[in-house]
């Protein structure tokens, strides 16, 4: 059902200013926590290493709802909820910035990672119907400028604002830019609705379950010496992925059809994606850590140590369809693979009397690579899908990018507290903590890279000049 202003052309010039504005918002709260983590530890009495979960909650609950937001848009329409996600990402940045106590900033996490996993599938939505396929890339593209400026903004932004102003600032200024999202989206957000409603709810229940208890696992065996609460933990969640699969091998419908799994390329991409972010999602948040906490630097010194990244980042969309057109998929996923293990190994190259500076050409081509990286695959992973697979598929890909990442997370930070309780290895020096966790995490991320041998050498031909 639409209204009468979706037809105007005030609503095709603003609705990509929502979208972008949106982006913004959710892409600056992803990277702005990296740089001010221990400034809030600090004035929360608790360890920089045990602050993981205001980050992993985040992540997790993107996750977990991403499923669920476009069945929501069609039961209730994409105007009401994307303002309802807009006013509970803003609740959310406040209830943050109010917070007493890790528990409570947690909390605080979750209600916003509630909202962002709405704000922008639904947004996308909207703007898919709103606009013809000849407009739509241009009116895309305009939308997902925040998405690449964000990581640039969000460390150096949290390092200037916790070392001049307060770390409680950091969740205040989205309260501004969520309500002009809401006034705007109020005037100008088209309301789609769909009669035809079929979702899986059982399976998404199950399948959240199942992401759930994985994460709960990783986190208690970070956090405890008891080795039983983590295997009954871990036990129960790979229970309910069993459960799953007996659901969706029975369902019509199912949340994610098994038979997705039948495409050796989403196989390939789905499990590459998962295995090689394991150590590369860690690093944004190990570096700037280990600047302030090691180094004794500030917060803004790590952000501008973090930045770059992004930068080459950027440079390299230019040049990812190039490279794939030259190599292929298989080729440039692997040595891409080894490049960022090569890399992530290099961290740990300067001791504590090098100049920090030293970082800075590593992370800026560490960056670079990231870039393809995840463009590949991401690309890859949809690339033999049949158009009937392609919503499913997509938003599986989706699930498990944020997955990997607030497992990569929590797996870095748990290497790290082993090293950091073996005195004897580290001499009593945390810097070499750091050192050691960097050589672990970047070796399995070259071993990850055989994963990508299960492609075939003509494997995404057909993608090659659809990649963006």
């Amino acid at each position: 059902m639409k209204v009468a202003v979706e037809d105007s052309e005030l609503t095709k010039k603003l609705l990509p200013i929502i979208l972008a504005t949106a982006t913004f918002m959710q892409m600056l709260d992803s990277t702005v926590l990296n740089t001010s983590l221990p400034t809030i530890a600090k004035d929360l009495n608790e360890s920089p290493l045990n602050m993981q979960n205001a980050i992993i909650g985040y992540v997790l609950t993107l996750a977990l709802f991403m499923p669920v937001s476009g069945f929501l848009a069609d039961k209730f329409g994409t105007r009401k909820i994307f303002i309802f996600a807009l006013v509970l990402f803003s609740m959310g940045s406040l209830f943050c910035s109010m917070s007493g106590n890790l528990m409570e900033l947690v909390i605080a996490r979750v209600i916003q990672g509630i909202g962002g996993s709405l704000l922008l599938p639904v947004g996308k939505l909207a703007l898919i119907k709103t606009f013809p396929k000849n407009e739509l890339l241009k009116a895309m593209n305009f939308a997902i400028i925040p998405a690449l400026i964000g990581p640039v903004l969000g460390p150096l932004v949290g390092g200037y604002i916790v070392d001049y102003l307060s770390w409680h600032w950091i969740f205040l200024i989205n309260i501004p830019i969520g309500a002009l999202g809401i006034i705007l989206s109020i005037k100008f957000m088209p309301d789609y609705r769909s009669k035809i409603l079929d979702f899986d709810l059982k399976g998404f229940l199950i399948f959240a379950a199942a992401s759930l208890l994985l994460s709960i696992a990783l986190e208690l065996f970070g956090n405890t010496v008891h080795i039983t609460p983590v295997l009954s933990t871990f036990s129960l969640g790979f229970l309910m992925l069993y459960y799953y699969y007996r659901h969706a091998s029975k369902d019509d419908n199912p949340i994610f059809p098994l038979n997705l799994f039948k495409v050796r390329t989403f196989r390939v991409g789905i499990v590459g994606n998962l295995a090689t972010r394991l150590g590369i999602s860690s690093v944004p948040l190990l570096l700037p850590m280990m600047i302030q906490i090691a180094f004794g630097q500030s917060a803004v010194t790590s952000g501008w140590m973090v930045a770059p990244m992004a930068l080459t980042a950027m440079l390299a969309k230019s040049r990812v369809i190039k490279i794939l057109d030259r190599f292929g998929y298989r080729s440039t996923l692997m040595a891409n693979t080894f490049m960022i293990g090569v890399l992530i190994c290099c961290m740990a190259i300067p001791t504590i009397h090098t100049s920090i500076y030293w970082y800075m050409p590593i992370i800026a081509l560490l960056g670079f690579f990231n870039s393809i990286q995840f463009t590949a695959m991401n690309s890859i992973s949809i690339a033999d899908l049949r158009m009937y697979h392609t919503s499913s598929g997509n938003s599986l890909v989706s699930v498990n990018q944020q997955l990997a990442i607030g497992f990569g997370i929590a797996f870095g930070l748990i290497v790290l507290k082993v090293f950091q309780g073996d005195v004897k290895l580290i001499h009593n020096e945390i810097h070499n903590a750091f050192r050691y966790t960097f050589l672990l995490i970047g070796g399995l991320t070259i071993l990850s890279g055989f994963v990508f041998r299960r492609l075939h050498f003509k494997d995404g031909e057909n993608m090659k000049s659809a990649v963006a």
